[in-house]
């Protein structure tokens, strides 16, 4: 028996069998009214409404459905009652400016375009056929309670989203993430963090990024509780969590940063304890940082690695029993390494040290874009441009982006490196490192860092100390302290902008690293 994996499916279990338990608390302090708190029976009775608002708008099965928004009830909903009826929800950054989302809305010919309130100003300026600003008005416009939508006979291999890639590069791609793809990234990532009926998420990864890693699916299908957090805050955070009984949440290494920091001004006991599993992805964190959130929360890391393109889980990094008896920092250099494949998965490296993967979260491509998806599908093979390594254990350790590989003389210097050496300094908030160009080597070291709030320290000082720590050729020649980083709405850091002012006119050294990728072992 075949039987379609639809988008929709998560939700109709939800409503079948959790109808009168509580599906999401929205986000009380919003430019919009807020939904408050919403059944999973009131949620379904607003994907269906959607969807017969469409209806009435003329949006066919395969249309796009534009969302530019902060977190909300309303853009949770929109996953079911767009892409579970038989349309393409575009969760779009709500940090682009309106050049970028013309861009995006006018690439997919999207016939709708949602807009939070405290966008409407800025992206005034965007058209499209059918737009709305999220409140009020959007309601009476988009909702048709008590009318039947259209029914969509479901199709696994239907585009069910579109993410636009992060922008750590200059101009984003859409990828095409179908209702096969959600389907098994959401219940492959509830399989491996343990996910329950008794959990309750806390929506701290913004949910246009990677559709939210998938749990605005995983959380809805097994009945938990979504607590909808509009705007990231270390202190706020810890509310929530001692508030609501937060189990779970996903984050950036800068958010994980933000927590600790607030915990350090908490004033009593940390909430959660014991409890709290907090899932990480981005960068690979310092190991510092890994070791914090044991000994000072005393909440359950878990690191995971993966992109857009991969829906996004490919490898997941979790405590195991095997390491019980290490110490924190033995422990945290075991969950700093990206982690096995998830199942289903293989991943394998290049000949040439590029990450390949194969699963069935894989993207179908990029929107209009031929030539870009069969750049990156080979043979089979996903190329995710990271560089890396597995170990004997069959655990994947991500070395740097390939471009991010700094090439002085005939070395190369790992970015992560330097930076997690930096990190260890305890005057050091963020650290990013680029290459930069030198007369004689082509290439050196160098570093950007913001400090901890309150701490003194030289640039020189810096570079003494890394030069205790790294090989010469992978010291910092010059280290300069700024007040902030260069960042994209999940933590990433955008190297390309770092880096910009420094090579115009220039161009960086190659090697095999840089060129064309053969597959292999």
């Amino acid at each position: 028996m075949n039987v379609p994996l639809s988008v929709g499916d998560f939700l109709a279990r939800a409503e079948e069998q959790y109808g009168e338990r509580v599906g999401v608390i929205d986000e009380p302090d919003q430019p919009a009214k807020a939904l408050n708190t919403l059944s999973y029976g009131e949620i379904g009775q607003l994907a269906r409404a959607q969807a017969a608002g469409l209806d009435e708008l003329g949006v066919s099965f395969g249309e796009r459905v534009a969302i530019v928004s902060q977190n909300c009830a309303r853009l949770l909903a929109s996953f079911f009652g767009v892409s579970g009826n038989g349309r393409i929800l575009v969760p779009i950054n709500f940090r682009l400016t309106a050049e970028e989302v013309a861009y995006i809305v006018e690439q997919l010919g999207s016939r709708v375009l949602l807009v939070d309130p405290e966008l409407e100003r800025s992206l005034n300026a965007v058209h499209c056929e059918h737009k709305f600003t999220l409140g009020e008005s959007s309601d009476v416009a988009l909702y048709k309670f008590g009318v039947e939508p259209t029914v969509w006979e479901p199709n696994e291999w239907a585009t069910a989203t579109i993410n636009y890639t992060s922008g750590t590069t200059a101009r984003p791609k859409g990828v095409k993430i179908t209702h096969r793809n959600i389907w098994t990234n959401a219940m492959t990532f509830a399989l491996h963090v343990g996910m329950s009926d008794r959990d309750v998420y806390l929506h701290t990864l913004p949910m246009f990024h990677a559709n939210g890693w998938g749990m605005p699916f995983a959380v809805t299908g097994l009945g938990a509780k979504h607590v909808v957090l509009r705007k990231v805050d270390g202190r706020e955070i810890l509310n929530r969590v001692a508030g609501h009984g937060v189990t779970i949440m996903c984050a950036s290494p800068t958010v994980v940063n933000m927590i600790l920091n607030a915990a350090a001004e908490w004033g009593g006991a940390i909430p959660g304890l014991n409890r709290v599993r907090i899932i990480v992805a981005g960068v690979p964190p310092p190991t510092k940082t890994i070791a914090n959130v044991e000994t000072v929360l005393g909440w359950e890391f878990i690191q995971i690695y993966g992109l857009t393109e991969t829906s996004p889980l490919l490898t997941i990094s979790r405590s195991r029993s095997e390491w019980d008896h290490l110490s924190a920092d033995e422990w945290a250099i075991m969950l700093d390494r990206a982690g096995g494949a998830a199942l289903g998965t293989k991943i394998r490296i290049s000949t040439n040290g590029e990450v390949l993967a194969k699963s069935n979260a894989v993207m179908d491509g990029y929107w209009d874009q031929p030539e870009a998806t069969n750049s990156v599908i080979d043979d089979g093979w996903f190329r995710t441009g990271d560089g890396g390594t597995l170990d004997q254990e069959g655990y994947l350790t991500i070395s740097d982006r390939l471009k991010d590989v700094i090439i002085s003389g005939s070395e190369n210097v790992t970015s992560i490196e330097v930076e997690d050496v930096l990190f260890s300094h305890p005057a050091v908030s963020e650290a990013a490192v680029i290459g930069v160009p030198h007369e004689k080597w082509g290439e050196t070291v160098k570093a950007f860092v913001v400090l901890a709030p309150g701490a003194e320290v030289s640039e020189e000082d810096l570079v003494s100390y890394c030069r205790e720590h790294l090989a010469g050729f992978k010291t910092p020649t010059t280290i300069e302290i700024r007040d902030e980083l260069a960042r994209t709405a999940t933590g990433k850091l955008q190297k390309f902008k770092l880096r910009q002012d420094y090579w115009v006119g220039k161009e960086r050294p190659t090697n095999s690293n840089r060129g064309p990728l053969s597959h292999g072992g």
